[in-house]
């Protein structure tokens, strides 16, 4: 019955500039648009919807309830570390290894947290 998320909305002040930075930076499409919401896919058809929010952006932290990343797969760490840093992203930190995995932290244009990752083996 269930078969899986579809898409996760994002909130930005600025939907259009925030679905652009998913296109400039990690080569989504923008697949879908309306009222000044953007649909953002990526090259293994996940989806964000990006919609219209008001108010200021709050600080986000990793260890705070909710939400706290997206998580970015990648077939060659080093080559998107590099563009990442080349494109002038903020990175939370210094990527690392675990258990075979490469991770790094970085935020989008509006600070949402993102998990750029390459595992050694896939999840189960």
């Amino acid at each position: 019955m269930f078969r899986g998320l579809e898409h996760t909305a994002i909130a930005s002040p600025n939907p259009q500039k925030l679905a652009q930075w998913y296109v400039d930076h990690l080569d989504f499409v923008i697949n879908y648009e309306y009222a000044g919401n953007y649909f953002v896919k990526a090259a293994n058809g996940t989806m964000l919807e990006i919609i219209p929010g008001e108010g200021n952006l709050p600080a986000q932290k990793l260890d705070e309830p909710g939400l706290r990343h997206l998580a970015v797969m990648v077939d060659d760490f080093e080559a998107a570390h590099q563009r990442l840093k080349a494109g002038g992203v903020r990175f939370l930190g210094e990527p690392v290894n675990r258990q075979g995995n490469r991770l790094l932290f970085f935020t989008d244009d509006d600070g949402n947290i993102l998990h750029l990752i390459q595992r050694e083996n896939p999840l189960p």
